[in-house]
């Protein structure tokens, strides 16, 4: 029987791309692992890999073409000894009912190295009302044999249950439980939408300014990411706000001899790297601030794991820098050209982007002194860092010039207090006012 190719989920937050090239044409053959397509989603443009083996019988949706579904047929593959009139009779759909939302952070499979992620195609609700990642052959045949999904290992890319893997498990019913899970799990993130308060509506809005010139903006993918997870953070987060101003002479003395010693390596380190070390030791010294909201408890992680905003053309990426605190201000300078020059390009993979438990927004060099950030859930705090002035400071009595930078640290209340937050500042404060303590 013809199999249905599912628009696949390539990242926590899609709901829909751009199926932006195929690589492949119809009547060629397919097998597990080839890169099919180029998908755009909210984020980057990525590969899209078949799972199952055959022969690409039909192309349903064009390159090019936006606003593609997750879960949508895109095309259609045909088993061994088919040919394109069994394509008629195949059923419509992916073979299988959409699984009901679940939470972000759990949608997409983990990406692989080289930056191509595994089809998402939606599955069955585990008991425990995880996804179940499933082949939609598997699928079709999982219902035949009458199989339980949850209770199948997969042996695909990242878990994911294929052929093989249903062809040689048992049969059994399915238990009820499964059955319940998937509405459970989507309650919550039903009643959050209910209670978001709904935007102006659009032509309302054109209306107001029908006698004035303007150029209407169609929002991309990533742009209503942005504008949807921005307005839930304000909406559900209690933020507040936690201010201190640090002296930066030392570290921009410490920072110019470091630079002229790692000339003939060709580092150049920013103060933006000090930063950055700075807030993964903090984290290492209060840890209790190394934490992320989880919905029903708090998650306390034990690396320091810190994401950097990096404005690209249309929006901004947070790739992150993982375990920053053991590593060198060198190999955080390196690592975080490298991301930052790759997300302009969008060519970040999921995993470079995802997860973190602290975030740092820097428009110092843009001249911007002071400001607020918005938090990035399920992150439970994040740093405004301004630029640095000089400006009269008070020593022992006396008025003196100083190079004075201005932080702001957005926190959630749910995860940290005022005077947890606090401590966390102060051992900021200190790492960056005596840099030599950050080679210790």
């Amino acid at each position: 029987m013809p199999i249905n190719i599912l628009m696949p989920a390539l990242s926590p937050t899609m709901e829909e791309g751009t199926l932006a090239r195929w690589l492949k044409k119809e009547g060629d053959k397919i097998s597990s692992g080839d890169v099919m397509a180029e998908i755009e989603t909210d984020k980057a443009t990525m590969e899209f890999e078949a799972v199952e083996e055959g022969v690409l019988g039909k192309i349903v949706v064009p390159e090019g073409t936006e606003g593609v579904k997750v879960n949508d047929v895109i095309a259609v593959l045909l088993e061994e000894g088919e040919d394109a009139s069994a394509i008629s009779a195949a059923p419509a759909g992916g073979g299988g009912a959409k699984a009901a939302a679940a939470p972000a952070a759990a949608e997409a499979p983990a990406a692989k190295p080289n930056g191509a992620a595994a089809p998402a195609a939606a599955a069955p609700a585990a008991a425990s009302g995880e996804r179940v990642f499933a082949s939609p052959l598997a699928r079709r045949i999982a219902r035949e044999k009458g199989l339980d999904l949850a209770a199948v290992k997969g042996s695909g890319p990242h878990g994911r249950i294929v052929k093989v893997d249903v062809e040689s498990a048992k049969p059994g019913a399915a238990p009820a439980a499964a059955a319940a899970a998937a509405p459970a799990a989507a309650a919550p993130a039903a009643a959050a939408k209910a209670a978001a308060p709904a935007g102006p509506d659009a032509e309302a809005v054109k209306k107001i300014y029908a006698d004035r010139e303007f150029e209407e903006v169609k929002l991309d993918g990533m742009r209503k990411t942005i504008a949807a997870r921005l307005s839930e953070a304000k909406s559900t987060i209690p933020h507040f706000y936690l201010r201190r101003e640090i002296e930066l002479d030392a570290l921009l003395k410490f920072r110019g001899q470091l630079n002229k010693e790692l000339e003939g390596r060709g580092v150049k380190l920013s103060v933006n790297d000090f930063v950055i070390k700075g807030c993964a030791l903090a984290l290492q010294a209060v840890p209790d601030c190394n934490a992320v909201w989880a919905g029903d408890r708090v998650l306390k992680l034990k690396p320091s794991d810190v994401a950097v905003a990096v404005a690209i053309e249309g929006g901004l990426f947070t790739p992150v820098i993982r375990d920053a605190d053991k590593k060198t201000l060198s190999a955080i300078s390196a690592e975080m050209k490298d991301l930052a020059a790759r997300a302009r390009n969008r060519k970040l993979a999921p995993h470079e982007y995802q997860g973190g438990s602290f975030a740092i927004s820097n428009l110092g060099m843009m001249g911007i002194e002071n400001f607020d950030a918005v938090i990035n859930p399920p992150h439970a705090s994040i740093l405004a860092v301004g630029a640095g002035v000089t400006k009269p400071v008070v020593k022992g009595g006396e008025i003196v010039i100083a190079t004075v930078m201005s932080v702001t640290l957005s926190v959630d209340h749910r995860v940290i207090d005022g005077a947890l937050g606090a401590e966390f500042l102060a051992k900021l404060k200190d790492y960056v006012e005596h840099p030599m303590g950050m080679l210790a």
